[in-house]
């Protein structure tokens, strides 16, 4: 009889309750999308830290001919005459100010080249070297 009871209970019409709403559940998509755009971004900022972590080892060879020019011995005039129109030469093209300064120093260095017997440096030479140096930013 309990049988026939619950059977007859399940067919008698609900009047004031209304019959189940399907929820729609979106919080895993949610989730998701939140998860996946956390991955992009931490992507993206791995590579910019390793963009610049290789920008930062990368070799400068401007960085490098001006400590070079910072550390000329003077003792052989014209072998250093030579070296710094070699390595002030890549400085040359930054301003007008800067090609100026290079074509005074390089016309004051030829009296240092093309001879057999070069003098000592002289001090207007590296007045004028030091001047250039001063210009340089690296």
């Amino acid at each position: 009889m309990g049988a026939i009871n619950s059977m007859q209970s399940q067919e008698i019409p609900l009047h004031d309750i209304k019959g189940l709403v399907e929820i729609h559940e979106y919080s895993l998509y949610y989730l998701s999308a939140i998860v996946i755009a956390g991955l992009i971004a931490l992507l993206g900022f791995l590579y910019l830290l390793y963009k610049f972590l290789q920008n930062k080892k990368r070799f400068n060879v401007r960085k490098e001919y001006a400590q070079l020019l910072h550390k000329l011995d003077f003792s052989d005039a014209k072998k250093v005459a030579y070296e710094i129109t070699q390595l002030a030469s890549i400085f040359k093209d930054d301003t007008p100010r800067h090609e100026r300064a290079f074509k005074l120093l390089v016309e004051n260095l030829e009296s240092y080249k093309y001879k057999k017997e070069v003098s000592e440096f002289s001090s207007e030479s590296k007045h004028l070297l030091e001047n250039y140096l001063g210009l340089i930013d690296v």
